[in-house]
């Protein structure tokens, strides 16, 4: 097999989602906040109220997972949770004033790395770079969903 190792466009794609994650728990930790947590909060402050189930896949994790982040998050007091007035099983998460205090410090932090990389492209380059992810994210998500289709006979 000639397989190349790390030279690959899946392997450096994953170095860089790693250093991009690593970055960002390493900032987020000193906010006492998961990187699942800080996307929590970035969605309720842009989405409003949200249920355990929309926030499970927007932050790509289980309803199972999601329903401890939100546990946790309440106890903090960073969110609020309701019961829905049209499905009175399903529990709406809000932000508090205290969630969105702490996602407005931590965002400070979090955009000193989006700047460091705006800047270390030319605007052309930020563009090509931007809609290369782009395909290739479609490209992934594609083969994804093939592979994961079952075999036909």
């Amino acid at each position: 097999m000639d397989a190349p190792i790390g030279n690959d466009l899946c392997s450096r794609i994953r170095r860089s989602e790693q250093a991009l994650m690593a970055h960002h728990e390493a900032v987020l930790r000193t906010y006492g906040l998961t990187m699942t947590q800080y996307t929590v909060l970035l969605f309720l402050s842009h989405e409003g109220g949200m249920s355990g189930a929309q926030l499970a896949r927007s932050c790509g994790v289980t309803q199972q997972s999601m329903s401890s982040v939100l546990t946790n998050m309440e106890t903090k007091e960073l969110i609020h949770r309701e019961t829905s007035p049209v499905h009175a099983k399903v529990q709406i998460a809000t932000l508090t004033e205290q969630g969105q205090t702490l996602l407005d410090r931590a965002y400070q932090e979090v955009i000193i790395l989006e700047r460091a990389l705006t800047d270390a492209f030319t605007p052309s380059e930020h563009a090509s770079l931007c809609a290369l992810l782009e395909r290739a994210t479609t490209v992934l998500i594609q083969q994804t969903r093939h592979a994961a289709a079952p075999p036909t006979t």
